[in-house]
């Protein structure tokens, strides 16, 4: 191979030699962009130098240049670069998204924009950091072409030091009338992905606005004088006027946009915690601001201790309304070793189901799948099949025969195993899919759920397994949720569509009640294999800050060996890259799968329904 290809080996041991291997560097490149704005970039090894937002994509090994110190300057060059992307507002807004939209031809419009944007990041990169703009200039005359010097007088407004991407989008304009043509990409420069980066931002965005919220309701208590989690009776509701935020700009040096935000709440500042003030940070970093839609304290709506209704949540206990269709459950405290007897409030709702459009575009999008899996699933049903070498039966084996009268004449014992005889395996199947739908499932997530639900249930009503679909949410222990999709004994009919097309993000993920409750559904079905399919987003968590860490991992894990003790087996699928430290613990090492790219949670789901049951 090396001598048919004399001049690539050359290349690869020079590279080999004096190249910089991303294993080698990635941990410094990643507390190197983690102390530029304090928000955490995971920096992995791609074909391609480019951002999601989450993670800035470069090759695996760089060898452009003769020695090691060298290529490590260029991949601090690239990783800046993607970095400054983020934050000085290439993405921000899904301002670039949309143009690129409204523009048409994407590919070329997006390597003038790049092209454009790149001017402008430059410019920033040497206002706040001259001495990495200095590195990455020297880079670029070792490795590129020089400037155009029409290019250089038409990209002019973008190296003032208040250019923003808006100035970038009314340039391109002017590319696009002009004859002007964009200089090749320079040596850190990489690519633009929107739709990769439109999905990760739809996720960060729901993630951040939930916890902004909830770190608002905490504000509200805290400065109430109750501990967190305590709820209070109608008779102590606050008053409309009372926990009305509002945020006021202040002059700030030290962010892109020149100025910061101060948190009031009914006109008194309040200081909110670090981690609040990183949330805040990266929302602004996002959107430009804080939407006034953040500024409602989580729950719907205004934020109201106890129950929606007006309904004071001891009267559970009271019985008042307890015949409305309330379940009690225990819950789990691992740190005195015992149930919190009757802890638990759960209801059970029915989701309002809707039309039936989500559910018909879906299969015209995954028309070819569904059949595919159709196919595969038809091969799992019972079928006839012939036992050979049997005591009884409704035909003569003759091989069973010939060995036998070979075995007297030779003075052996005669076997009795001389019989065929037909069986039909029959699967005896009942399965409980468990949905998510806690508010951290908004946007991508939630669609990606219900694409994997239509596709599983066309799959097993081709297999013929019972199967039923919850949804499930909670919001402290006296409001947790369980929704029927689609129960054991209901056809998939249109009103069963209608309700998957339905499902919607509610609150937060409080497990063990719902698993509790959806494993006595299961009880009762007859059935020799009863599987529990969780398909999640995260870890348990809930409104109450008890539940969440060691307390929710430990009574979510409780509620599943309780599960395992009546015969369910149960099984996660989570999109939570950070799902295997925590996973193996509630479920055991092989009952888990994590799922990272979420486009692919359809055709994962129905994969590993089909490993678990063939």
């Amino acid at each position: 191979r090396a001598f048919q290809d004399v001049s690539g080996f050359v290349a690869n041991r020079q590279e080999r030699l004096s190249g910089m291997a991303l294993e080698d560097v990635q941990g410094v490149l990643e507390r190197f962009v983690h102390g530029l704005d304090g928000r955490g970039l995971k920096v992995a090894a791609a074909g391609e130098t480019y951002t999601d937002t989450e993670h800035l994509f470069v090759p695996g090994i760089v060898g452009l240049l003769p020695d090691k110190d060298a290529n490590f300057r260029l991949y601090k060059a690239m990783v800046v670069h993607q970095w400054a992307q983020n934050w000085f507002g290439t993405w921000r807004g899904g301002v670039l998204l949309d143009a690129v939209e409204r523009w048409g031809q994407p590919d070329l419009t997006l390597r003038r924009l790049h092209a454009l944007e790149t001017v402008r990041l430059d410019a920033c990169i040497e206002r706040d950091f001259p001495g990495l703009h200095r590195d990455a200039q020297t880079l670029r005359r070792e490795l590129d072409a020089p400037d155009d010097p029409a290019w250089r007088a038409l990209t002019e407004p973008l190296r003032r030091p208040a250019a923003l991407l808006e100035d970038s989008l009314r340039l391109l304009e002017a590319l696009a009338a002009g004859r002007l043509h964009c200089p090749r990409p320079c040596c850190y420069q990489g690519a633009l992905y929107p739709e990769r980066v439109r999905g990760v931002l739809e996720l960060r965005l729901a993630r951040e606005r939930g916890q902004f919220r909830i770190a608002l309701a905490k504000l509200v208590e805290e400065i109430d004088g109750q501990p967190p989690g305590q709820e209070a009776s109608e008779a102590e509701e606050l008053p409309e006027t009372r926990g009305r935020f509002e945020l006021r700009a202040r002059a700030e040096r030290d962010t892109p946009e020149g100025y910061s935000y101060d948190l009031f709440l009914d006109g008194k500042p309040v200081a909110p915690p670090e981690h609040m003030v990183s949330t805040m940070e990266s929302i602004i970093q996002d959107l430009g601001e804080i939407p006034p839609e953040y500024l409602v304290a989580a729950g719907p709506g205004r934020y109201k201790r106890g129950l929606p209704g007006g309904r004071d949540p001891d009267s559970v206990w009271a019985g008042t309304y307890h015949e409305e269709g309330a379940f009690l459950y225990h819950e789990w405290d691992h740190e005195r070793r015992r149930h919190r007897k009757n802890w638990c409030v759960l209801r059970e709702h029915e989701v309002q189901g809707t039309g039936l459009a989500f559910y018909h575009s879906t299969l015209r999008k995954h028309g070819g799948l569904i059949k595919s899996l159709r196919r595969t699933f038809e091969v799992l049903r019972g079928e006839d099949r012939v036992l050979r070498r049997q005591h009884f039966g409704e035909d003569i084996d003759l091989d069973a025969l010939v060995e036998a009268y070979a075995d007297v004449h030779g003075g052996l014992e005669m076997s009795d195993r001389l019989f065929t005889r037909l069986h039909r395996d029959e699967r005896n199947i009942a399965v409980m899919l468990m949905v998510d739908m806690s508010g951290s499932t908004k946007g991508w997530v939630n669609e990606a759920e219900r694409e994997a639900i239509i596709l599983l249930a066309e799959a097993l009503e081709t297999l013929g397994d019972r199967y039923a679909i919850y949804g499930f949410s909670g919001w402290t222990r006296k409001r947790c949720e369980a929704f029927a999709v689609k129960r054991f004994e209901e056809p998939l009919n249109d009103a069963v569509k209608g309700r998957i097309c339905g499902i919607e993000p509610r609150d937060y993920t409080r497990l063990g009640a719902p698993i509790r409750h959806l494993s006595a559904r299961l009880r009762e079905q007859e059935a020799r294999i009863k599987l529990l399919i969780t398909l999640s987003d995260g870890k348990p968590d809930d409104y109450d800050p008890q539940y969440r860490g060691d307390y929710g991992i430990e009574d979510t894990r409780q509620a599943l060996f309780e599960a395992r003790l009546d015969g369910i087996h149960p099984f996660c699928i989570t999109i939570d890259e950070e799902g295997a430290a925590y996973l193996p613990h509630m479920y055991g090492a092989a009952n888990y799968v994590v799922v990272a790219d979420v486009a692919k949670l359809p055709l994962k789901v129905s994969d590993i329904y089909r490993k678990l049951t063939s």
